[in-house]
């Protein structure tokens, strides 16, 4: 095997093993602040920033129109729907825009 499948195995394994312990220590203490609870509820929002904004930032005139699209259109469709539009549009304006 070459070392790229070891190292997704490897990676796999500490993303179960992260997960599974941050389940098992927070079920020790039954029921959470709701501090606790608000900050874990924001962990999803401050993931998908960190992944969505810094392409925007540093990209073009075709990934920040996206952006925007994308914030539109998420509004008032589901999330899936969102991000199969938003891929084509992208796709579309990068064809275009160059």
């Amino acid at each position: 095997m070459s070392d790229t499948y070891w190292l997704i195995i490897a990676l796999g394994v500490a993303t179960y093993a992260t997960r599974s312990l941050g389940y098992l220590i927070v079920a020790q203490f039954g029921t959470l602040h709701p501090r606790v609870m608000a900050a874990l509820d924001a962990v999803p929002a401050a993931v998908i920033t960190t992944i969505v904004l810094p392409p925007v930032i540093a990209g073009g005139l075709a990934e920040q129109a996206t952006f925007v699209i994308a914030v539109l259109m998420s509004l008032r469709l589901s999330m899936p729907i969102t991000l199969f539009i938003s891929i084509v549009v992208l796709a579309l304006l990068r064809a275009v825009i160059g």
